[in-house]
């Protein structure tokens, strides 16, 4: 693997690390019921299939993550078809975070546009 993939495998990782919070974070607050992993990694496959912004591996560290700091709050129930399921749903603080971090990104995606347009 070259060194210009490598640069770029790197950087697509951090600048993956930063925005999957915030995705995961509008994702459950539009959402009406609670959702459990799978379903969430599927709708984020569904809404950008040539964008693998986050695979499966990376999902569930970021939502222990987030539940963890208490921005998501979650509950294991039995499945009919499996294991049971750990559904997420955001928490107040988690509505307050992502209102806060939608204008840190509207600000920082101005800031690189305008860099990158020149």
């Amino acid at each position: 693997m070259s060194d210009l993939t490598l640069q770029s495998k790197k950087f697509q990782k951090e600048l993956n690390a930063g925005t999957s919070s915030l995705v995961l974070l509008k994702v459950l607050s539009r959402s009406k019921e609670p959702m459990y992993g799978y379903q969430i990694a599927k709708l984020l496959e569904d809404n950008g299939p040539d964008l693998p912004l986050m695979k499966q591996g990376t999902l569930y560290p970021v939502l222990r993550s987030l539940e963890e700091n208490g921005l998501l709050s979650s509950v294991v129930e039995p499945s009919v078809s499996g294991p049971p399921r750990r559904y997420y749903t955001i928490t107040q603080d988690g509505r307050k975070a992502m209102e806060e971090w939608v204008e840190i990104w509207k600000q920082t995606k101005k800031f690189v546009d305008s860099i990158l347009k020149g």
